[in-house]
């Protein structure tokens, strides 16, 4: 196998040692948590001149300063700030379109509409984007055969295989989730055989425009789905674990396991912690896998060192990273990654009301330690439109979370009071904290990249979803062929003009699809810095 050009390689290194040194100048700022604003005072952390200049800039100047953009009227930024942003900015993998307000995903008319059935816009725009990137590996590698790791309710997987007529296995951990993707498999069989398959006619609906690119029609041949949890650490033929709850019949034979010298793709869409570091290992050992696709996601829940022995950590993943000093990422610096930070520039831009839930968490949070010095950052569950409420509703809602009485805690004391009147400071803060938020998602894909690199694997970061809805967009393709044909002309499947404004109905029925786990800086959402200890490993985070 031809290893990849040295000057990729070297470039790629250097990158990840830039990125790492730049952390370590900023450890202080990544490692805080917004929620301690007030009861750490993190604002008198920051230069002397960063806080003059931060104190005064309205949000739309903080907007422009996170994209880089000129910073307009009351925003005289210290050359120090300005060169931090800009290294920032620079090191990170390029997301595609950013800025401006969040718009809300619609229904992808190139989607099958007995494929839209259950499934969110935003999962819709990514298993059509991610399976026409499947397709083109199919085609370029010979294998029509993918296997679909921590594929949930199996909506890639329907795609992949009625949509595209691919031969699919879909593995899942949750065996209530794999037996909810079978069901839906028999839903759509069945409104296949009323419909009679050849041509999946259906009555046009009254009033629907037609699509310019009508969706081909389906094939009858549906994913095979097996539940079982995946090993990390097990060798590729015992890759496969019982499910959680095991199921009552015996252990599905694993089909990332003996194949009968048949090749395969595998593909996880947002696989969640060391799930996704798991497959590039196994592809690497595995001769039988072609290629791999891969959409991270909840980089707070992978592994570092130390590690048992026979249990190789999550993260790093390459010699180069590993051999770096201060590669280490704590978990408040892996949380920071998972935020949305397209979603908080458009929020910053129109100066959205939901922006003081930030402030109310940290000034929430030196209420509680004042009542109760034992508590640090307790998990108070997401008050639903909080920025709709005063202080005080939203605090008599959240102190009975953590086992406070909100009648013996002053809220509208004059310390809370000049707590609140520093909004504009949290945003501030918080917009510094997630200007770091794609350097460290870029370093841990980055460690992936190159652990593939110094095999020799032909590898690349593709910015696949929308960033505005879709956060985690990155897509790291590897093969053990050139890339050249699947990449070429992969912008010309972009979803410009694909979607319509037409309400879900039948066909975009998303009831039964889960909230993402990935977005957690969504408007309303609990800010970042919530959680004290890491999940379960393993757990799943988003329904496919």
């Amino acid at each position: 196998m031809a290893a990849p050009p040295r000057p990729a390689l070297q470039r790629e290194q250097r990158r990840a040692a830039d990125i790492i040194r730049l952390l370590s100048l900023y450890r202080p700022l990544l490692d805080a948590s917004v929620v301690d604003f007030f009861a750490e005072g993190l604002w008198a952390q920051l230069p002397p001149r960063w806080q003059a200049a931060l104190a005064t800039a309205p949000p739309p100047a903080l907007a422009r300063l996170l994209l880089g953009g000129r910073g307009g009227a009351g925003a005289a930024w210290p050359l120090s700030l300005l060169a931090f942003a800009a290294a920032a900015r620079a090191l990170a993998f390029p997301r595609g379109r950013s800025g401006g307000a969040p718009r809300p995903p619609c229904q992808s008319l190139r989607l099958h509409p007995l494929l839209r059935r259950h499934v969110k816009p935003k999962k819709q725009h990514e298993i059509r984007r991610l399976g026409k990137l499947l397709q083109r590996l199919s085609q370029a590698t010979g294998c029509d055969r993918v296997v679909d790791v921590g594929a949930g309710q199996g909506h890639l997987s329907r795609f992949l295989a009625f949509g595209l007529g691919l031969s699919v296995t879909a593995v899942e951990g949750d065996a209530r989730l794999a037996a909810m993707a079978e069901r839906f498999d028999c839903e759509l069989l069945q409104e296949l055989a009323k419909r009679g398959v050849p041509g999946n006619e259906g009555p046009p609906r009254r009033c629907q425009k037609p699509p310019r690119h009508p969706p081909p029609p389906l094939t009858p041949r549906g994913p095979c789905h097996v539940p079982g949890h995946l090993d990390p650490g097990a060798p590729w033929g015992e890759f496969l674990l019982p499910p959680d709850p095991p199921g009552p019949g015996p252990a599905a034979r694993n089909p990332l396991g003996g194949t009968g010298g048949q090749r395969m793709l595998v593909t996880g869409l947002h696989a969640c912690g060391d799930l996704s570091p798991a497959l590039l290992r196994h592809f690497a050992r595995s001769p039988a896998v072609a290629a791999v696709a891969s959409v991270a996601c909840c980089y707070m829940k992978l592994s570092t060192p130390p590690q048992p022995p026979g249990c190789p950590p999550g993260y790093p993943l390459s010699a180069a990273v590993t051999a770096l000093p201060g590669h280490a990422l704590s978990y408040r610096a892996r949380e920071a990654a998972c935020h949305a930070l397209e979603e908080f520039v458009g929020r910053l831009g129109t100066g959205s009301a939901s922006l003081r839930v930030h402030c109310y968490r940290a000034a929430l949070e030196s209420l509680i330690r004042a009542a109760d010095p034992a508590q640090r950052r307790p998990r108070v569950q997401t008050v639903r439109k909080a920025h709709a409420l005063s202080f005080p509703q939203y605090a008599r809602l959240g102190l009975p979370r953590v086992g406070l009485d909100p009648a013996a805690v002053p809220l509208d004391s004059a310390a809370v009071g000049a707590m609140l009147e520093q909004q504009h400071k949290v945003v501030a803060f918080l917009s510094l904290v997630l200007l770091l938020a794609p350097l460290v998602e870029t370093l841990i894909l980055l460690d992936r990249l190159l652990y593939l690199r110094e095999q020799g694997f032909h590898c690349a970061l593709i910015p696949l979803f929308d960033p505005l809805f879709s956060p985690r967009n990155l897509v790291l393709v590897a093969a053990r062929t050139p890339l050249g044909a699947v990449l070429a002309g992969l912008d010309g499947d972009e979803d410009s003009g694909e979607d319509s404004g037409e309400d879900g109905g039948e066909d975009g029925d998303s009831g039964e699809d889960g909230d993402s786990g990935e977005d957690k800086d969504a408007a309303g959402a609990e800010p970042p810095g919530e959680r004290q200890s890491p999940p379960a490993p393993g757990a799943g985070c988003e329904p496919q």
